[in-house]
């Protein structure tokens, strides 16, 4: 009897695994210079990326089946003859993604497109004991109202961006000491609230992102982020990988000792980062100096504005702290570029300038304020959700049960 030839074996779970790895990794490359460099040709894109011509109209198929990327409406004709090559953009009209930003004083609430643009945005004081589930519930109901005056839009999920010990792989905010907040399941409890997929980063983390994604540090092979407010932290992103470290505890720099600094700290040292360039130290300093009277750094701005020469003195202090802050971490990371978010260095120029002279001038050039100066906070949790998105938009453009991240396989 003739022999039949034997079924060709099953892939084996690790040739599955490394083939979703490369559908995954070349659709977020083609995702991302479609972001960049739209309206773009095929062509172009697998010149850009080095994949074939054959997998670049594959994923693009895809993508735009997911609704993610779509044809540019007028073709383009190379030298007038032959074929139209058509080129493909991203779809920023179908998908926004919902962000969540919980400050000390407030939370903010947004809307971003596919772009990283603030579509809608809402801010909501706290009252009094900063109960978790209320802070959050409240955040969850804001989103609502936001999608409900957003008709024909899609949220595809929600990025949740706090400061503190964030951990990004449970979704767990670990500690945040000024919030007063610790082991809260931030992914479980929104996703309840929201019945959308939940990311959750720090957000320092989640504004590095944002500028290496739609910002000035747009092809940067390493970017600092400086974040200072109440919370003074750090993140460093690297070959386009974010470093999080054990359970995301990265970048916690609040209590780095900072030359020069005087107020006390809880940990029984003075000079400690955080509280040094602390806004509440800031506006501490300003009621004394007779600026405001109140809790707004942005009072301390506006009267600097208004011409008030203690409060531009106090914010060039400042900026120089900052300065220093920087000058530390770029000493031991050597980054290609320095993002700092801090009130002053975004509205005042004097207090740019006085960042860069801290931090001297064979490397001022490197440091610049952020990309998002009027809506740094409502970027910041949407770019946890956007960071995602564009890492693996195979997975994250589709429904996926709440509260979860997408599947690594």
């Amino acid at each position: 009897m003739p022999r039949t030839a034997a079924p060709p074996a099953p892939p084996s779970p690790v040739t599955r695994v490394a083939d979703s790895d490369r559908r995954r990794t070349s659709a977020s490359v083609i995702l991302r210079s479609v972001l960049e460099h739209g309206p773009v040709a095929r062509s172009t894109i697998a010149r850009l990326t080095g994949l074939s011509p054959a997998s670049v109209t594959d994923h693009c198929a895809r993508l735009t089946g997911l609704g993610l990327i779509r044809e540019a409406a007028v073709p383009r004709r190379s030298n007038g003859v032959g074929r139209p090559h058509v080129p493909v953009d991203l779809d920023d009209s179908r998908f926004v993604v919902g962000g969540v930003h919980v400050a000390v004083p407030y939370t903010t609430v947004s809307l971003l497109d596919l772009r990283g643009r603030v579509v809608a945005r809402r801010e909501l004081k706290h009252r009094g004991r900063l109960e978790p589930s209320e802070v959050l519930a409240r955040a969850a109901d804001a989103l609502g109202a936001l999608l409900g005056e957003a008709p024909g839009c899609r949220a595809l999920g929600v990025g949740v961006a706090v400061g503190g010990w964030v951990d990004r792989d449970s979704g767990t905010v670990v500690e945040h000491p000024l919030l007063g907040w610790r082991d809260v399941p931030v992914r479980e409890t929104v996703g309840a609230y929201t019945g959308l997929p939940v990311e959750v980063d720090g957000h320092a983390r989640a504004l590095v992102n944002a500028e290496r994604l739609f910002g000035q540090a747009r092809g940067s092979l390493s970017v600092l982020h400086l974040f200072v407010g109440n919370v003074v932290d750090a993140a460093f992103a690297t070959n386009d990988e974010v470093h999080h470290g054990p359970r995301s505890q990265a970048g916690a720099i609040a209590h780095l000792p900072l030359a020069g600094g005087t107020e006390p700290c809880d940990c029984g040292r003075a000079g400690c980062l955080q509280v040094e360039l602390s806004e509440r130290t800031l506006c501490r300093r300003a009621r004394r100096a007779g600026v405001i009277d109140g809790v707004n750094p942005m009072h301390v701005i506006a009267a600097a504005d208004a011409g008030n020469p203690v409060a531009a003195r106090l914010l060039r202090e400042r900026a120089r702290m900052v300065g220093r802050a920087a000058g530390l971490l770029l000493d031991v990371l050597n980054p290609e570029r320095v993002v700092v978010t801090e009130v002053g260095v975004l509205f005042r120029e004097d207090c740019l300038a006085a960042l860069r002279d801290e931090v001297g001038a064979g490397r001022s050039a490197a440091v610049s304020p952020s990309s998002f100066p009027d809506s740094v906070l409502a970027v910041a949790g949407g770019a946890v959700a956007l960071d995602v998105l564009y890492r693996d938009p195979l997975a994250s453009s589709r429904p996926r049960p709440p509260g979860t991240s997408p599947d690594p396989s």
